[in-house]
Parts: C-alpha cells; sequence; structure tokens
C-alpha cells in the first residue's frame, strides 16, 4: 500500500484534485455571492401582490410581504415581515405579525400602491378625489379612472416646474454669482463707481426682474396643482395626498403577468435614470452612475501615459543597478498602501496645495468660497491615478520584457532610431499589456471608496459635472459614485429596512458598469493581440 500511495502522490494527480477542487470552491463561492446579489437585487423592482391580513383580536393590516422566518425560541412557529408602508400614518414601513396570530388572508383587488416623491410608499383603498375643496369622484373604480386622466398633466406640470426652478432659475443664480463675482474684482482694485459699475449693477437689476418673474411663473404652476387623492389606511386612517407629488399608480392584486413585467421593466428603467429621493433611498442612481463612469473615464486618461512613460523609462531607458531596482520595488510596494492614506495625500496635496494654489491665482475673487481648493472629481480621479498606477507599471515592463529582443535590434538595423522604434515598433506589441494593466486598474477604481469619501464624492449631488453651461465640463464639482451610495444606503440610512432592496441593486449595477468597462478593454486588448500575433505577449 505504501510503495502504491508514494507513486499515486509522485505522479501528480491528487495535487490536480486539490487545486481543481479549490477552483471549484472559490467558483461555487463567486456564484453564491453573485446569485445572492441577483436574488435580492433584480427582485427590488418586482410589483408584489398586497395581502390584508385579519389578526385574532380583529385588528386589520395591509402590505406587502417582504420576509418569513422562524420566531427565535419557538420551536415550530414562524412571523413575517410585512411592508405596510405609509411612514406618515404608521411611524414605519414594516411590522412584524406571527402567523399564529392570522385569522384570515385575503388579496382584495380594489388597495392601490401609490409611488410619491416624499415619505416613501402609501397603501391603501382610493376614496376620493379632490379637485381643491371639490369632490369630483368617490370610489375606489371611479378615483382610479380620474387619477388616470389626471395624473399625465400632473407630471408635466411637475417637470415644468422642474425645469424652472433648475434650468431658467439656475441659469440666472449663476449669472447673478458672475456679476457679483465681478464688482468685487472691481471693488478689490479700489472702482466702486463709474461706467463698468453701474453697468454692473443695471445688468444685475435685469436678471433680478427675471428672477421674479420665474419665480411668479413657478408659483402660478404650483397653484394649478390642487387637484388631490383621498386613500383609506387600515384602522381607519386617511390621507389626502396631493396629486402633484404621486409619481404612479398602481392595483398590484389586479395586474396581469404581462403587466407586471412591463411595470417591472419602468422600475428597472426609472432606476438607472432618474435621481434619488428619500435620502437616496427611493428613486434612481442616475448621477450616481455619470459620476463613476466619468472619474474612471478620467482617471484612466490620467494614468495609462503616465504609467506607460513610468515603465518604459524604466525598461528601455533607465542604466540597470540598484537605484532602478529600488523604484521597482517602491513601485510593487505602493500596490500595497491602504487606499485610505493615498486619499489624506490627495487632500493634502491636490486639494489644499494644488487646488488652493489655482484659487488664489485664478479665483481670487471667489475667496474664501473655495472653487478647486475642495473635493472635487478631478482630485478624486488623480487620486485614483495615484492608486492605480502601479499596476499599469508593472503589466506594462511584463509586456515590454516579452517583446523579443531581436524585434528591436531588427528595426535599429533598418536605420531606424530609438525614438521610432519605441514608438512603430515596441509600443504597439506591448499594447496588450497596457490594456491589461488598465482594465485591473479600471476594476479597482471603481469599487474604491475610502480615498473619495475625502476628496470629492457627496451623498447627493444634483449638478452633474457635465452640462449645458461655459465650460459645459465642469471639473472642480463634487460628484456621486456608485461604491460610496451603497456605503451610504447600507450604513447611513435612517431607514434600514427599506434600504436593504437598494443595496443589492445599487451593487448590482455597478457589477455590472465593471463588467462592461472590463468587456470593452477586452475586446480591444484581444483584437490588437490578434493584429500583433508575431510578438510573444
Amino acid at each position: 500500500m505504501r510503495p502504491s500511495l508514494a507513486k499515486t502522490w509522485r505522479s501528480g494527480e491528487p495535487l490536480i484534485w486539490l487545486t481543481g477542487g479549490a477552483l471549484a470552491f472559490v467558483l461555487l463561492l463567486v456564484a453564491g455571492l453573485i446569485g445572492l446579489i441577483l436574488y435580492n437585487g433584480l427582485g427590488f423592482f418586482w410589483p408584489k401582490d398586497v395581502i390584508r391580513l385579519t389578526l385574532a383580536g380583529g385588528k386589520i393590516m395591509t402590505g406587502q410581504v417582504a420576509d418569513r422566518e422562524a420566531i427565535p425560541g419557538q420551536r415550530g412557529q414562524s412571523r413575517i415581515k410585512l411592508k405596510v408602508a405609509n411612514r406618515d400614518l404608521y411611524g414605519a414601513d414594516f411590522t412584524w405579525v406571527d402567523e399564529a396570530e392570522i385569522a384570515r388572508r385575503e388579496y382584495p383587488p380594489d388597495v392601490a400602491v401609490i409611488e410619491r416623491t416624499e415619505w416613501g410608499l402609501l397603501v391603501g383603498t382610493v376614496k376620493e378625489i379632490r379637485d381643491g375643496d371639490a369632490v369630483v369622484a368617490t370610489g375606489s373604480e371611479a378615483g382610479w379612472v380620474e387619477v388616470r386622466t389626471r395624473l399625465p398633466e400632473a407630471v408635466r406640470v411637475r417637470a415644468e416646474a422642474r425645469r424652472i426652478e433648475t434650468r431658467d432659475i439656475g441659469a440666472i443664480n449663476f449669472a447673478q454669482e458672475k456679476i457679483r463675482l465681478r464688482l468685487k474684482s472691481l471693488d478689490r482694485k479700489g472702482v466702486t463707481s463709474g461706467p463698468d459699475v453701474e453697468a454692473l449693477q443695471q445688468e444685475m437689476a435685469s436678471l433680478q426682474v427675471r428672477y421674479t418673474e420665474q419665480a411668479r411663473r413657478l408659483g402660478e404652476l404650483r397653484k394649478r396643482q390642487g387637484a388631490s387623492v383621498v386613500v383609506a389606511a387600515d384602522a381607519g386612517k386617511e390621507k389626502a395626498l396631493p396629486l402633484a407629488q404621486v409619481l404612479d399608480v398602481y392595483f398590484p392584486n389586479r395586474m396581469s403577468g404581462p403587466a407586471k413585467v412591463w411595470h417591472y421593466a419602468a422600475r428597472v428603467w426609472e432606476f438607472v435614470s432618474d435621481e434619488p429621493r428619500e435620502s437616496n433611498t427611493e428613486g434612481g442612481v442616475f448621477p450616481a452612475i455619470f459620476g463613476t463612469v466619468m472619474m474612471v473615464i478620467i482617471m484612466s486618461v490620467l494614468i495609462t501615459p503616465l504609467g506607460v512613460l513610468a515603465a518604459f523609462y524604466l525598461r528601455e531607458y533607465a542604466t540597470q543597478g540598484p537605484f532602478v531596482s529600488a523604484v521597482r520595488i517602491a513601485v510593487n510596494n505602493l500596490a500595497g498602501v491602504p487606499s485610505i492614506v493615498f486619499g489624506v495625500f490627495g487632500v493634502g496635496f491636490f486639494i489644499y496645495i494644488v487646488g488652493g494654489s489655482i484659487d488664489r491665482l485664478f479665483y481670487p475673487d471667489a475667496l474664501p468660497t473655495p472653487t478647486y481648493g475642495t473635493g472635487g472629481i478631478l482630485w478624486a480621479s488623480l487620486t485614483l491615478a495615484l492608486l492605480t498606477v502601479p499596476v499599469v507599471i508593472v503589466a506594462t515592463e511584463e509586456g515590454l520584457a516579452a517583446v523579443p529582443r531581436g524585434v528591436r535590434e531588427a528595426s535599429l538595423a533598418l536605420s531606424a532610431t530609438k525614438l521610432e522604434t519605441t514608438l512603430r515598433v515596441v509600443l504597439p506589441a506591448v499594447m496588450p499589456s497596457i490594456l491589461t494593466g488598465l482594465i485591473l486598474a479600471m476594476a479597482r477604481a471603481a469599487g474604491e471608496v475610502a480615498p473619495l469619501m475625502i476628496t470629492g464624492v457627496v451623498k447627493l449631488a444634483p449638478a452633474l459635472p457635465i452640462d449645458g453651461v461655459w465650460p459645459f465640463l465642469h471639473l472642480d464639482r463634487k460628484f456621486m459614485h456608485l461604491g460610496f451610495h451603497i456605503y451610504d444606503v447600507g450604513f447611513q440610512s435612517p431607514n434600514v429596512d427599506a434600504a436593504r432592496p437598494m443595496v443589492f441593486a445599487t451593487t448590482l449595477l455597478l457589477l455590472g458598469i465593471v463588467v462592461l468597462l472590463n468587456l470593452f478593454a477586452i475586446n480591444l486588448r484581444n483584437r490588437l493581440r490578434r493584429t500583433y500575433a508575431t510578438v510573444a505577449v
């Protein structure tokens, strides 16, 4: 037995099984994690049926079943977690109900789920529709018909009011701020009167008239939003909800399968295209998607030339010796430095020193309010570029080492200069390795949170870094990020139970964005490899 066992070990088969088993175990862990995220993230948007529970004591509770678990310490007993919503009426979105106390379960078709701009969902029966003090419809069916008729106009008016607030009034405020800074600049130069000051003051007065006009239009729009829907909830409670606050009304218990699929698709589109609401626990995450992708793009533009030039110098031009070896060791060690250390460096160097100097030189009139001397997407991108540049340097150096020396010598023998050989022969051949490093850098940067928290990311950024106002690209603005959004919703939300599904949905979205970015880079790398198949990279 012993010789046979020793022969088996020497053959290497047990090691093959051991390594294969370890790989299978890791793949199972990854698949389980992704499956958990998919289950909790994708199920968040499905319109669940509304159940009405009658308890043994006669109490009635209406809501959506969110979870079910065994009661601790009571064998064979279980309880369900009911999303009753109506936070402004009940004080909480969820409540636990022991199944042993349930006397009857019903799925009434007239129960509506109303998505609103504030206070989360409202669950109940439509009692009546009012236009001011006048009742225009009574009952669930007539009320639903009236809501369906009036809701598109309410949505249009709300969008118009939003446009006035953000575009028209926002543009006036921006112009007023520019004039204020120009007046401050003149005052700093000792010019307190004269034609220039009077022209600016007249322009400011004209802007104030325009502001008053826009404010009047906004007030008229809000006055037109006089319709409201009265919803009857449990325990005899009622809620008069202005139709201007209603985003959607649906009856999940009477929806067919295709209707639920359509509603599901609409909710997913809302999630990826709208702005967040209710402390980021509802609405969409479009600003976070935009900020994440833009930050990764800026970081990639900054990191690629920096890392590639450093790798080319170390491999192609620098004299190999103790100093170059020490630099390589330092670069490799940088990859192990905690990311928060890079964040502190970004605050101290980029924001306080570089940004503060830019403010003193180019924006003195705006001080003490900082322009570049505070967190922004540019400084966050630069910080992450420093964080991930070792990955690009190492990957590029490995690619350069794999390029045969004969290729360089052949180019030089054909009268090409060192620069021409580097640019036209070596650089194209090493591009797949450069893209490999860039892929790894993008994957890490997209998921980093710690350095971003102190270099520019915020909980809510209504203004995107790109808009229609000159200079169109505003690198000084703060931004939202999906990784920080996950942290904020999961650990800083005042409503943890309502926020938990949003955490999984945002995590799934972040994984999808990282995969798409990597697939694009991998496809480009594979094309380059096929083009330069003669080089062993």
